[in-house]
C-alpha cells in the first residue's frame, strides 16, 4: 500500500467547536476539508460582521439562522436563511446579522483559508486515488449573477425523495434533512473507489457509521467507527470505505454531502435541481 493511500484510511471527524476560532473583528471562522473542497464554518458576534474572500471557481454559500448579505462586483443579494447560494468565482463579501452562521464551500480559493484548516496537515501528501475537481462545469445560464434557491421551493427528486441536491462549477452537495432520529431500518451503507465525500452537519447530532474492506492482509484489517458529532462539524471519508450517517436523538437534523468534482451520476439521473445551468468539461 502506498504513503498516500495509508494516509489517508482515517476519516477527518472534526466538531468544530473543540477547536479555537480564527478571530477577526465580529467574526469567528473554522476551517476544514478535503483533497478537492474546503468548508469554513463562520459565527457572527456583532450584526454587520464582514468576510471577505476569493475564490477561483464558483462557491456555494448556506445562510444559518439568519438572512446573509452576499456582494460581488456585478450585484448585492439578500439570502435568507434556508437557501443555498451559488455565487460566482472572484472576490465575495458577506455580512451577517449577530448570532448568525454561515458555511461557505468552495474548490480553489484565492485567499490563505486553505493554510488554516484544522486538518490540513493530513493532505501535505495527495492521495493518488481521488479524482480530480478540476476541470471545472461551465456556466451556460445565468451569467454571472448569485443564483439564491429557497430550499422549500426546491421538490427532492421523485426516485430519490430523502435529499435536494445542487451544484457549481466543481462542486455538488446533497441538503438531507428530517425531524426526529433517522429511521435505523432505512440506513444506506455505501463507498466510493475515487472520491471523498464531507458530510457537515448543521443542525442535530449524528452518528458516522464506518467500515473498511477487508484485504489479503489481515494485519491492515480495522475494526468498525461509530462515531458521533454534534453541530457544527465535518466528516470527510476517504475512498473505498463504507459510510452512512445517522441522525440521533430528538429534534431538527440538517447534513450537507459534499463532493468535487460535480457528482455526474446525480446529474445523469436528473436528480441536481441546477443542472441544467452548466454544460460538461471536454
Amino acid at each position: 500500500m502506498n504513503t498516500a493511500v495509508t494516509q489517508s484510511a482515517d476519516p477527518s471527524l472534526i466538531s468544530f467547536s473543540d477547536h479555537d476560532p480564527h478571530a477577526q473583528a465580529g467574526l469567528h471562522r473554522w476551517v476544514a476539508r478535503g483533497q478537492n473542497f474546503i468548508v469554513e464554518w463562520i459565527e457572527s458576534t456583532r450584526d454587520g460582521a464582514l468576510l471577505s474572500l476569493s475564490s477561483a471557481h464558483e462557491v456555494i454559500v448556506l445562510p444559518i439562522g439568519a438572512a446573509a448579505t452576499l456582494s460581488i462586483e456585478a450585484a448585492t443579494v439578500i439570502a435568507p436563511p434556508r437557501s443555498v447560494c451559488v455565487v460566482p468565482a472572484g472576490p465575495l463579501r458577506i455580512a451577517l446579522q449577530g448570532g448568525a452562521g454561515c458555511a461557505v464551500i468552495a474548490s480553489h480559493r484565492g485567499d490563505p483559508c486553505a493554510d488554516l484548516a484544522i486538518n490540513a496537515a493530513r493532505y501535505a501528501i495527495p492521495d493518488r486515488r481521488i479524482l480530480s475537481g478540476t476541470p471545472a462545469w461551465s456556466r451556460i445560464q445565468g451569467g454571472r449573477q448569485i443564483d439564491v434557491f429557497d430550499i422549500d421551493a426546491v421538490k427532492a427528486p421523485a426516485d430519490s425523495p430523502r435529499l435536494k441536491m445542487f451544484q457549481s462549477e466543481t462542486l455538488s452537495i446533497n441538503w438531507a434533512e428530517y425531524d426526529g432520529p433517522r429511521d435505523r431500518a432505512m440506513l444506506s451503507p455505501h463507498s466510493h473507489d475515487d472520491f471523498e465525500q464531507g458530510s457537515l452537519g448543521l443542525q442535530g447530532d449524528f452518528v458516522h457509521h464506518l467500515r473498511w474492506p477487508w484485504g489479503r492482509n489481515s494485519n491492515l484489517w480495522r475494526d468498525d467507527q461509530h462515531v458521533q458529532l454534534g453541530s457544527p462539524s465535518l466528516m470527510v471519508v476517504p475512498p473505498q470505505v463504507i459510510h452512512t450517517t445517522e441522525g440521533v436523538g430528538p429534534g431538527r437534523h440538517l447534513l450537507i454531502d459534499v463532493f468535487s468534482p460535480p457528482r455526474s451520476d446525480f446529474i445523469a439521473k436528473n436528480w441536481i435541481f441546477n443542472a441544467s445551468h452548466y454544460a460538461a468539461p471536454g
